[in-house]
């Protein structure tokens, strides 16, 4: 849900496609896989048409891995987090949504001293571990190769960069820093697919002003 305010990932891949294609935001704060697999079908349709998606991500495991005993309402267990990421994959492929236009995104890793204070501000104990964590992201990992699809292992990219902190804001959620570092990472996956894709309508200097409708219609 936060990939669309200012600096967001999904804001940067919107103003790169501008356009080209319209970047969708379905995202929702605070949601697990369990929630997210029965409300998929409600975001894309069995009528969607298939032929006008060019990518789909599925980003989520920071809120599935959350601990059970100080977070029971967004834990989900480590097999049911695989089983659902394998089943919002299989929708998208019933809907003809085809296995390399989807991308499984990781959870990046978690920086539990900051998140700890931010736990405590709230007066709450930490919620979560990073080992648990790292865990639902291998989990991640396997089911896109078991899948077929794309992936983007944010989890092992940024701790490629030993201090990763800074791509967190609290510990948690992206940083700005976080943010454009997810943007450049998918780009990468993307740009081969869609910088080919024509632009909608012409530049204005080439529309015909005494007679546009040649040019728009």
């Amino acid at each position: 849900q936060f990939s669309f305010q200012e600096n967001g990932w999904g804001a940067y891949l919107a103003e790169r496609l501008v356009r080209k294609c319209d970047v969708l935001n379905r995202g929702i704060s605070g949601y697990n896989t369990r929630w997210a697999k029965l409300i998929l079908p409600r975001l894309v349709t069995e009528n969607t048409s298939a032929d006008s998606i060019v990518a789909v991500t599925i980003f989520f495991g920071a809120n599935d891995s959350a601990l059970k005993e100080l977070n029971p309402k967004q834990h989900v267990p480590l097999e049911e987090y695989a089983a659902n990421l394998k089943s919002m994959v299989q929708y998208l492929k019933s809907v003809d949504i085809t296995a390399d236009r989807i991308i499984l995104i990781t959870p990046p890793p978690l920086q539990e001293s900051a998140w700890e204070k931010a736990c405590l501000a709230k007066g709450e104990k930490l919620n979560r571990r990073s080992g648990t964590t790292g865990q639902y992201a291998q989990a991640c990992v396997r089911v896109a190769s078991e899948c077929g699809t794309d992936l983007l292992d944010l989890w092992t990219l940024m701790q490629k960069d030993q201090d990763f902190s800074s791509y967190l804001s609290d510990g948690l959620h992206l940083s700005t820093k976080g943010n454009s570092f997810l943007a450049a990472q998918l780009w990468s996956r993307l740009e081969n697919k869609l910088s080919a894709l024509p632009s909608l309508l012409p530049y204005w200097r080439e529309v015909d002003h005494t007679n546009p409708e040649a040019s728009l219609l």
